[in-house]
């Protein structure tokens, strides 16, 4: 393993989805053959609770994308948005 963090991060996030309190999840998986899973659910069945929630995530998500990898928010935005576009969701 190339990170050696990355085993904690994986058994932190799994022990973080099991709480009560939670209102949204998303977790993007992506293997080493190249393929891809998500699994996202939220606690609403408002369409403006659940924008607000897809923003919240996406822009964690960007922001720490940006910083592990020494790019600026609107790079990853921009590159996201692309694979986004021709992303097929089973």
């Amino acid at each position: 393993m190339t990170n050696p963090q990355f085993e904690s991060v994986k058994t932190d996030a799994a022990a973080a989805i099991t709480e009560d309190d939670l209102h949204s999840v998303y977790a993007g998986l992506v293997h080493g053959d190249g393929r891809h899973e998500y699994y996202f659910g939220n606690d609403t069945e408002s369409a403006e609770e659940l924008r607000e929630a897809a923003a919240v995530q996406l822009g964690m998500l960007v922001r720490v994308l940006a910083d592990r990898s020494d790019s600026s928010v609107a790079e990853i935005t921009d590159l996201a948005a692309e694979r986004a576009q021709n992303m097929e969701l089973r």
